[in-house]
């Protein structure tokens, strides 16, 4: 059960209507923010308060992990210095009949203050810096309690799906994603530099199909962590995201790709788990334990992959970087 609290002073209005969070992953400086390493933590069923221009008006289950998606278009000017590419977290908002300003409370609240990257002052003003933080246990319930009746029945909902079958869990749609990946598509397929052929080749190659899974294939025997090297079985996953790569060529380096068995791929794509240079297995604390058990992954085991090659760790590094769910570093309450 994990609460958090999110600053939208910037962008209230477009995260509430579109149904989102999003930040850079890094300072305009490249330097590590934990508020944007917080994103990288936030997982299905985990429930927001939405802080904007010292109120509370909103509350929220999150519906997804993070993704990498572009800033959207709907901020405006709103962070002219923020990264082209970020972290996105769907969302299912609750506009509150009677919003909260948590200075007027702050006597029941300050007791309950984490003592680490908390998301107010001492004196009740919001600590401007914080964008997205963890809320205790203990500070989740007060706010709960001034808020009221929608509050009691958003936390109970939010009780029954802390650990999530398929039937009750909120949807892992991944929206912005397959919004993002539809739009490069029909960039590329309105590019008069490319022939009709040269468009099918990287059409097919986002889906792991084609050139690009044929040269995989003269790298990569079988499935790195099944052993499964029947090549119906498998696809060709790439390493850095075909909707992140620069060019061409990098969509179609063979060394850019892993071949997986699909349940696998989909752990990699969505940043479940990666891989560091020696081939030792890393898995996300996002990642559903159970659901890794039944793939094929015992948690508890290490796991060692097996070596890659020179530019196979290069395209690795941006993986760990750009689409692992796992914070660069760790933080405490």
């Amino acid at each position: 059960m994990r609460y958090w609290w999110v600053n939208q002073n910037q962008t209230y209005k477009q995260e509430i209507s579109g149904g989102f969070l999003w930040s850079p992953r890094r300072k305009a400086n490249g330097a590590i923010n934990p508020f944007y390493e917080f994103m990288r933590e936030v997982a299905p069923g985990d429930l927001l308060f939405s802080f904007a221009d010292t109120f509370i008006p909103a509350m929220g289950i999150v519906r997804s992990n993070a993704y990498q998606s572009p800033k959207p278009g709907e901020f405006g000017n709103a962070g002219p210095n923020w990264e082209t590419i970020g972290w996105r977290v769907d969302v299912k908002y609750i506009r509150l009949d009677s919003p909260i300003r948590p200075i007027d409370h702050i006597d029941q609240l300050r007791p309950t203050l984490p003592a680490r990257y908390s998301p107010l002052q001492r004196s009740g003003k919001g600590n401007q810096g914080v964008y997205l933080t963890k809320v205790p246990t203990a500070m989740a319930d007060t706010l709960t309690h001034l808020i009221g009746d929608q509050a009691v029945e958003l936390k109970g909902m939010f009780n029954r799906i802390s650990y999530p079958t398929s039937q009750q869990s909120p949807e892992d749609t991944a929206t912005g994603l397959a919004q993002w990946e539809e739009h490069l598509i029909a960039t590329l397929k309105d590019d008069e530099t490319l022939s009709e052929t040269e468009k099918e080749v990287l059409v097919l190659a986002r889906r792991g199909q084609g050139v690009f899974k044929q040269n995989v294939m003269q790298i990569e025997k079988h499935c790195r962590i099944t052993k499964v090297d029947k090549i119906q079985h498998l696809r060709a996953s790439h390493i850095k995201p075909w909707r992140v790569c620069q060019s061409s060529d990098e969509r179609l380096a063979g060394t850019n790709g892993l071949l997986l068995t699909p349940t696998i791929d989909h752990l990699f794509d969505r940043g479940f788990i990666s891989f560091e240079n020696n081939g030792d297995l890393l898995i996300s604390n996002a990642a559903d334990v159970l659901s890794l058990d039944k793939m094929g992954i015992v948690n508890t085991q290490n796991i060692n992959v097996g070596g890659f090659n020179s530019d196979q760790r290069n395209f690795l590094s941006c993986h760990r970087e750009e689409v692992f769910l796992e914070a660069n570093v760790k933080f405490l309450l």
